[in-house]
């Protein structure tokens, strides 16, 4: 099967079902996953397709957002790393924001338990792994809960991230890139992470390479507000060399 033919293909499966992902198309069509990046991301250059983390939407479907068993299922292997990795950034003694994401959840179940430090975060699924962590001062942010991420939004969370000052966030997000910044589906959840970034004095970014160049609905942030960018080496030497000339600091694993 030609090109054409298969991203032809491609794009009436996204259409059908809603979305595509990249295991699933390889498999499919008996090429290799970066055959089918290429043509996801050649049908997303047309404007026929919208790339999201994984796979595909159609394009007009800005507002997709995976629940939360999806999110842990896709890229589980550069999660695991990046994740691993970010154990470095975790201070001595002190105090850090963890930020609602399937990467930041790996993060927290993989605190050593002779870590000591003042935890916040308004993720459940976060604070689930650490509520019984023998080293963890736990603080869970309230406020409504979005049922698709388990995260707490809206004022109450707003309000509890404007009176404290830790030292590092770890910060999820649906979409990065220089242009159009930090963005996800949502604007509540947007707000919130946009005062994650403000609550602290250093800002560690974990996401995999499949969010580069990809936008969303709720920008929160520019890329130029993270200290340190944590991704996976599916992110080009020449896209990491231009976040860096931008300031950022990028750790491909």
């Amino acid at each position: 099967m030609y090109a054409p033919e298969r991203q032809q293909e491609i794009l009436r499966l996204a259409r059908e079902g809603g979305r595509v992902d990249v295991l699933s198309l390889a498999e499919t069509f008996k090429v290799t996953a970066e055959t089918v990046r290429r043509d996801l991301k050649a049908l997303d250059r047309a404007g026929l397709l919208r790339r999201v983390h994984g796979g595909a939407i159609p394009a007009g479907r800005l507002d997709f957002e995976p629940d939360l068993a999806e999110r842990e299922s896709t890229a589980a292997d550069e999660k695991d790393r990046i994740a691993r990795a970010a154990l470095a950034e975790l201070p001595d003694s002190g105090s850090v924001i963890l930020d609602a994401g399937s990467t930041i959840g790996r993060l927290a179940a993989d605190v050593p338990l002779d870590c000591g430090l003042t935890v916040v975060t308004h993720a459940l699924p976060v604070a689930a792994r650490l509520a019984d962590h023998p080293g963890i001062d736990l603080h869970l942010v309230g406020g409504r809960v979005r049922h698709r991420t388990r995260a707490a939004v809206d004022a109450w969370a707003l309000r509890a991230y404007s009176e404290i000052r830790a030292d590092v966030t770890f910060l999820a997000t649906n979409g990065f890139s220089p242009d159009s910044g930090l963005t996800t589906p949502d604007l509540a959840e947007a707000a919130v992470k946009r005062a994650c970034v403000a609550a602290a004095r250093r800002v560690v970014l974990l996401a995999d390479s499949a969010k580069h160049n990809q936008e969303h609905f709720a920008r929160f942030g520019d890329l130029t507000d993270v200290d340190l960018l944590i991704t996976d080496t599916g992110l080009s030497p020449e896209d990491a060399a231009a976040i860096e000339a931008a300031g950022t600091e990028v750790q491909c694993v």
